[in-house]
């Protein structure tokens, strides 16, 4: 069977944009949604994917998270190009460690990071799930149970040397996440099964942000922008965003 990969999305709305930035291992599908019910809403919303991100896995062990990076700053620049000089960031898990990244390298007007690692704790949990993604994807494309193993053995090799890669970005933003002085809403669902929500706290701790908002999830999982609470959430991004400056600077 021909897995038909999610492509990514740019809704053409107002003079504000957002850029929304999906996880590791993950797609536009993550942010999609939200992006929907933001545009409806007047907003210009556009997510990219990652390089090695939506293709098959072994595509996304070839790549880094400075490749990943690259495709951020490209995305922040298209934005710029299309004529956008007001643009909020939106992330989910390494979006979200993005979009920090974003806070203090571009002029944004606000950050929104969802379930956001500071932290490297878990790191069996996101090991077995970048094995997880890779088998489901393998399966979907019709692989039998020989061949799986076969590619399998190879991703095993190849993980741990991408997860120290990602270690490394998450250590390397928030030691600047003083930094940080733009508005920002911090995200994070209560249930979270991959990092660990303290991550959360030591973000709102960490940013110099004068206007900063911690929320909590009870019931949400990592992937909150999908999650049982999300229709709390996407009102939530919302009035955040509402509540900012769009006065270009």
């Amino acid at each position: 069977m021909k897995v038909r990969p999610p492509k990514p999305f740019f809704f053409e709305g107002g003079t504000r944009a957002v850029l929304l930035l999906h996880g590791f291992t993950g797609n536009s599908t993550d942010v999609r949604q939200l992006g929907r019910y933001l545009y409806k809403r007047g907003y210009t919303c556009y997510g990219p994917h990652y390089k090695g991100h939506a293709v098959p896995p072994e595509e996304l062990m070839k790549t880094t998270p400075a490749d990943w990076w690259q495709d951020v700053r490209e995305a922040y620049g298209y934005l710029n190009r299309l004529g956008y000089r007001e643009i909020a960031v939106c992330g989910l898990s390494i979006g979200g460690v993005f979009s920090l990244k974003c806070g203090y390298t571009f002029p944004v007007k606000g950050l929104i990071p969802m379930c956001a690692p500071a932290g490297s704790r878990k790191q069996d949990r996101i090991y077995a799930g970048v094995l997880k993604y890779a088998e489901n994807y393998k399966i979907y494309q019709g692989e039998n149970d020989r061949e799986i193993a076969a590619d399998m053995s190879e991703i095993r090799k190849k993980v741990p040397e991408l997860l120290a890669a990602v270690r490394d970005l998450i250590r390397d933003v928030r030691l600047n996440l003083y930094r940080i002085t733009v508005p920002s809403f911090v995200v994070q669902g209560r249930l979270d099964e991959m990092i660990d929500t303290n991550s959360a706290e030591i973000i709102y701790d960490e940013i110099q942000s004068e206007r900063k908002q911690l929320n909590w999830y009870e019931q949400s999982t990592h992937v909150i922008t999908l999650g049982t609470e999300k229709a709390q959430l996407d009102q939530d991004i919302y009035a955040f965003l509402e509540s900012l400056d769009w006065s270009v600077s």
